[in-house]
């Protein structure tokens, strides 16, 4: 084939030696067509319950992509460029912006997004030529072309993406308007499941400015007096309920660390109270968090909402570009954490409760092996939450899989979380996992280390019944 040709080789992603590929592909072949189940995202629900159709292919591919725009920017551009924080990008600015992603193609090189971009391109939108200076517009055209048909509206890709199941992320605060809109419409939801997720991270974070103004505007959604620790922590159980009445399933949680903490109460109310009244230290406000935090795990041991923790990231590195264009632009950062000590008091006290799953994600991987394996190979209520966000490349995959199974075994792991905010990549997410159990799968089998019956049987369980059963879906 034409190197310039751009094509998805079948046994991409599959091992080199022949023998190994060949079980690689009757195991994929077991999961290619099953349903993707989502559980955890950032497509905004509004999309859905609106049907609303995607502007331009630069809206569309680059500009609500995180993982896109930080290489482009790393490589020079601006990202006002790209469409982000615009709301006067036009058609004239969206072809130029994507002229720029094509003339910085090779930026991408050896990069999961390139990897991602290839599969939407050829799999979605046909296209065959690579992306440069010279077939930028041609590619534009052809994207063009598709998002003008009424098959590629946000509803119609859920049927031709078989997705089953998708998660949004949501404010405490958010009426779920959009989601009563989904679950109204007989027909779309007799075929799909979206649920909002509950992500209360700026309510129990003492420290952020904008801490008490969130603690008013709570205590306006749910109509409870939030000037102390118990009417914070009825407010936050009453919109939890709220959430799961609505359909929620998880409750998604990002901090700074993971320590946990179960302050005596009046130590918790005075903390409380310093933080609302802006005289809390900044040590105060980490231990107010880190109660809070570990609140949240005891609530979820009484609605069932399935906790999710990301912690270890440096939110907006770049407070230039923040003040810019605002939060989730890409400049974020990963850093060590600890989580075995971290953890310890929250798990002694609800690790093992029968209605509490905790699913832990990181972007430290020197911690699978040494302390998350071995939590979730012990703790009833843990879970190990596969590689996300800047780990969700194709080695860093095969390095986690390698690292965790071995101790905690397949069924401690939480199934595919694609954790996107671009939704013609969900289905090359979840295929890039599927061809990625396949060949840890296969390595194992040929080292008689599983018989391929078992492999293609857990390859199926990773895929349909981990998400189910650790998501409660």
């Amino acid at each position: 084939m034409n190197a310039h040709v751009l094509h998805n080789d079948p046994d991409r992603l599959f091992p080199a030696d022949p023998g190994t590929r060949a079980v690689a592909r009757r195991i994929y072949a077991a999961t290619a067509e099953l349903p993707i189940l989502s559980p955890h995202g950032h497509v905004p629900p509004v999309w859905l319950a609106d049907d609303v159709p995607f502007r331009d292919p630069t809206s569309l591919l680059v500009t609500p992509d995180h993982y896109i725009t930080r290489i482009l920017h790393a490589g020079g551009l601006e990202l006002f460029q790209l469409g982000v924080g615009r709301p006067d990008f036009d058609e004239t600015s969206a072809r130029a912006g994507f002229r720029l992603f094509c003339e910085h193609w090779a930026d991408f090189d050896g990069t999961a997004m390139r990897y991602w971009m290839i599969d939407q391109l050829v799999s979605i939108f046909g296209v065959t030529q690579r992306p440069s200076a010279q077939t930028a517009d041609a590619i534009y055209d052809q994207i063009a072309d598709w998002i003008a048909r009424a098959s590629s509206r946000p509803r119609a890709l859920m049927d031709a993406f078989g997705i089953e199941f998708l998660a949004t992320t949501d404010d405490p605060c958010d009426d779920l308007g959009f989601h009563d809109v989904l679950a109204a419409d007989a027909s779309f939801s007799a075929r799909h499941r979206v649920v909002p997720t509950f992500r209360p991270d700026k309510y129990l974070e003492p420290g952020r400015p904008d801490w008490v103004a969130s603690l008013d505007a709570l205590a306006q959604a749910c109509d409870i007096d939030c000037g102390t620790l118990a009417g914070f922590t009825a407010a936050m159980e009453d919109r939890r309920a709220y959430f799961a009445a609505h359909g929620a399933v998880s409750s998604d949680h990002s901090h700074a660390d993971l320590e946990t903490l179960i302050l005596e109460p009046a130590d918790a109310q005075r903390l409380f109270t310093a933080a609302r009244a802006g005289v809390a230290t900044p040590s105060e406000c980490d231990v107010l968090r880190r109660h809070l935090v570990t609140d949240q795990m005891r609530m979820a041991c009484d609605d069932g909402l399935v906790m999710t923790l990301h912690p270890g990231i440096i939110r907006s590195h770049d407070e230039a570009a923040m003040r810019t264009y605002g939060a989730d632009i890409g400049c974020d950062i990963p850093a060590r954490v600890e989580v075995a000590h971290a953890l310890r008091t929250g798990l002694e006290a609800y690790g093992n409760h029968p209605n509490f799953h905790l699913v832990l994600f990181t972007c430290d991987e020197t911690v699978y092996s040494r302390e998350v394996a071995p939590l979730a190979g012990w703790y009833r209520g843990v879970y190990i939450g596969v590689p996300w966000w800047f780990l969700d490349q194709p080695e860093a995959v095969l390095r986690f899989k390698r690292a965790v199974t071995g101790m905690a075994g397949f069924s401690r792991l939480s199934g595919m979380v694609d954790d996107t905010r671009a939704f013609c990549s969900i289905p090359a997410r979840h295929d890039m996992s599927r061809r990625l159990d396949a060949a840890h799968l296969a390595e194992l089998v040929v080292t008689h280390q599983l018989d391929e019956d078992e492999a293609v049987a857990v390859a199926i369980r990773l895929v349909a019944d981990n998400p189910r059963q650790v998501f409660k879906i």
